[in-house]
């Protein structure tokens, strides 16, 4: 087994970061981007921004040897966010939706076009240039290893967007990151809930092993009609308004819709 050797930048640094045995893992948190940055943002995506974008947060793993990495931010989140309004949920507070957007981009030309007001995302992270890309696999992130006591040398949780849907409901990205001395996992997670619609869930799950330099990339969508997860629910003595409000207790419950695996492992 490999010698783990760590180090951990300064916490008032900006970002915080932490290298062992080559990977470097890097956390960015700053405030809301601001209204220019946000212009500028909107020209870019073609599509009116969330109501609290964090464009300069990020959670990066890089492995220096090998010129790989990965890295996951609120634009290219965004980029994959359905635009051409086929995947738009037909429901009253669309139009709703529609007009608080109008009200806060006045003076932005053409920014409410019909797309997918909900932000869902199926985004797993960019890859930097030239890095190696994953390959399919049936090997599973290793839940037991993860299970063990180890300490955690360091932790963060990034959110990259949020909106309110216009006050009937909520849709976040968010990404969190631990590492352990032998390995990592980051988890980076769309939540949707749509009040009387639609609850989604889409995960993805990166683990890093240290030593061997293997990688898995692990792929989650769940989701269930907003009535049904309520239904569920009915029975037990649960408290259901704050149920609906922790995608942690959701995803035990909502149904699985997709599921698939990647991996690589790198050389030194």
């Amino acid at each position: 087994m490999a010698t783990i050797c760590a180090t951990v930048s300064p916490e008032a640094k900006k970002p915080k970061s932490i290298t062992i045995n080559g990977f470097r893992i890097s956390t960015q948190k700053l405030p809301i981007l601001k209204a220019d940055p946000i212009e500028e943002m909107t020209q870019k995506l073609g599509i009116a921004p969330p109501e609290m974008i964090f464009g300069d947060n990020y959670v990066a793993i890089e492995h220096e040897k090998s010129n790989w990495g990965i890295d996951f931010n609120a634009f290219d989140a965004l980029d994959l966010v359905d635009k051409t309004g086929q995947s738009m949920l037909q429901v009253a507070y669309s139009g709703e939706w529609q007009k608080s957007r109008e009200k806060t981009h006045e003076g932005i030309k053409e920014v409410v076009k019909p797309f997918d007001w909900s932000y869902s995302t199926d985004y797993k992270g960019t890859l930097h240039p030239n890095a190696r890309p994953f390959e399919p696999t049936t090997k599973p992130i290793p839940i037991e290893l993860l299970k063990r006591p180890d300490p955690i040398l360091f932790f963060d949780e990034v959110v990259l967007y949020e909106d309110e849907l216009a006050d009937n409901g909520i849709t976040m990205l968010s990404c969190k990151i631990r590492v352990m001395p032998g390995r990592l996992l980051l988890l980076t997670r769309f939540f949707m809930r749509l009040d009387h619609v639609l609850i989604r869930l889409r995960d993805t799950r990166v683990y890093v092993d240290f030593a061997t330099g293997e990688v898995i990339r692990e792929y989650l969508s769940k989701e269930c009609e907003y009535e049904k997860v309520r239904q569920m629910l009915a029975a037990t003595r649960d408290d259901i308004p704050a149920f609906l409000r922790d995608p942690n207790r959701l995803s035990e419950i909502l149904p699985l819709v997709e599921k698939h695996s990647e991996r690589l492992v790198l050389g030194d």
